[in-house]
């Protein structure tokens, strides 16, 4: 009896890659960080509430003059490893409302990671879950990955819920495997397949 065919798959991009700027969605420009951003930028990267649960932060001005600076390199994808990180910006107002990152883990095992920062000034509004939609369409559809991921503080039930609504599977919980801020923390993954991404897209939208 023959064996069931497996899907083609569409071929790696050719590297170096950088996408078509900005991403647009219905409300938002994604863009490469420029260093005219530092001052929206430091306005949330210096709040303690912000960086509760990440690996960095509360950043001091120089710490965030820094974090900007580097930020605006990382526009294109060479290898694995590296990343694009690129502002939010409310396309009717101008204004940056967080900044977002994509990793490119495995070039040759089609993998990817995202993450992502909002000014809590601008939360309640769906920005962060409509950048990050943008961020997984780029990884599914422009750079015909396979998986995409994002890890989270086990303490974090905003961002989870936030990946939820994307869609992506709880696969993993790691306890105490984590030493943040004087205490040890869980880890939680999360993840999403290519192939669930299209049927979410081919899923007809609600009236």
């Amino acid at each position: 009896m023959p064996r069931p065919s497996t899907p083609a798959m569409a071929p790696l991009p050719t590297l170096p890659f950088a996408p078509a700027y900005p991403l647009r969605t219905e409300r938002l420009d994604l863009r490469p960080v420029r260093h005219d951003d530092f001052a929206a930028i430091y306005a949330y990267q210096r709040r303690p509430e912000v960086c509760r649960y990440l690996y960095w932060g509360p950043h001091d001005e120089a710490g965030s003059r820094a974090s900007v600076a580097d930020k605006a390199t990382r526009t294109t994808l060479t290898a694995s490893g590296d990343f694009l990180q690129l502002a939010v910006v409310h396309r009717d107002t101008g204004t940056l409302v967080g900044d977002v990152t994509f990793f490119y883990t495995r070039h040759e095992h089609r993998q990817g990671d995202i993450g992502y920062v909002f000014n809590p000034e601008h939360a309640g509004r769906g920005y962060a879950t409509e950048a990050a939609r943008a961020l997984l369409r780029l990884g599914f559809e422009e750079l015909g990955l396979h998986r995409i991921q994002a890890e989270l503080d086990g303490r974090n039930t905003a961002s989870a819920r936030l990946l939820e609504r994307l869609g992506m599977r709880r696969e993993g919980h790691l306890r105490e495997n984590e030493f943040l801020d004087g205490e040890w923390s869980d880890e939680v993954i999360y993840a999403m397949l290519a192939r669930e991404w299209r049927a979410r897209q081919e899923q007809p939208t609600a009236p």
